[in-house]
């Protein structure tokens, strides 16, 4: 919805909008009953993910595919007639790589299939803007890396609170492979990242400085608390802190951006 708003300066078709953020949503859908499918075995071993219905059996695996093929189908079908190509092949990379590239082959392989996944999750806001611009511009550029940059600080927060989980089912995320000071260390530099790029659509976006400044105020604010992670005696508690932070973060600076 920010990358719709941001691109549309205020002016909206309700219909177009719509039928984007309808078909936007389908394929994610898809990509999140492919996840299922693909992850049941290792779902069944985390606290977080043994109630959903294919780790508990309660749907068999053909029945989900053929959902979760027609949910991509019809998102695909939806923003190919109503919006416009370009939003059709952003869209199937981001599946592409969320499905194919993360679930099937690194999250049970590399460390950085967080990275990996990143890709795949930093599309939507892209797509938001496509669907308007129908084009990749250098706002484009900035919408996916402000999600792309946002995204491993948060998933490495949930790694470090269900640490306990991912042990359970051998998954390498990198608080296991190399250390808690590590990963500390790098939510800090994306964080970093991430707030010198969520300034950034003020110069080239069209943002205002309202956004400006509350993009920079919730990024020094992260900082803040990525910092007070070197001295914490309680690694759980100051992962969950930065969690809902990253979600509060990110869900104000999109309804800034539609402002």
């Amino acid at each position: 919805m920010g990358g719709y708003f941001l691109a549309s300066h205020g002016h909206i078709h309700f219909w177009h909008m719509l039928f984007a953020f309808i078909g936007m949503g389908l394929v994610i859908a898809s990509g999140c009953v492919f996840n299922n499918i693909i992850d049941s075995d290792i779902d069944q071993l985390m606290e977080r993910t043994k109630k959903r219905v294919l780790a508990c059996g309660l749907i068999s695996k053909n029945i989900a595919a053929i959902y979760a093929a027609l949910l991509g189908s019809a998102g695909f079908l939806l923003l190919y007639f109503k919006i416009n190509q370009l939003s059709v092949i952003i869209s199937a990379i981001g599946l592409f790589f969320y499905v194919a590239v993360y679930t099937l082959y690194m999250k049970r392989r590399s460390v950085y299939g967080v990275i990996v996944g990143g890709i795949a999750g930093a599309v939507p806001p892209v797509v938001g803007y496509c669907a308007v611009s129908n084009r990749l511009d250098i706002t484009a550029v900035l919408l996916f890396l402000i999600l792309f940059f946002w995204q491993i600080p948060h998933f490495y927060a949930i790694a470090i609170f269900r640490l306990k989980d991912y042990a359970a089912a051998s998954i390498p995320v990198l608080p296991l492979k190399k250390s808690m000071q590590h990963t500390k260390i790098r939510m800090f530099l994306y964080i970093l990242a991430f707030t010198i790029v969520a300034i950034l659509p003020t110069f080239f976006g069209g943002a205002s400085f309202i956004y400006f400044s509350v993009a920079l105020g919730l990024g020094l604010l992260w900082l803040f608390l990525g910092a007070q992670g070197f001295i914490t005696n309680n690694d759980v508690v100051w992962s969950r802190k930065m969690f809902f932070f990253s979600i509060f973060n990110i869900t104000l600076l999109s309804m800034l951006m539609a402002v």
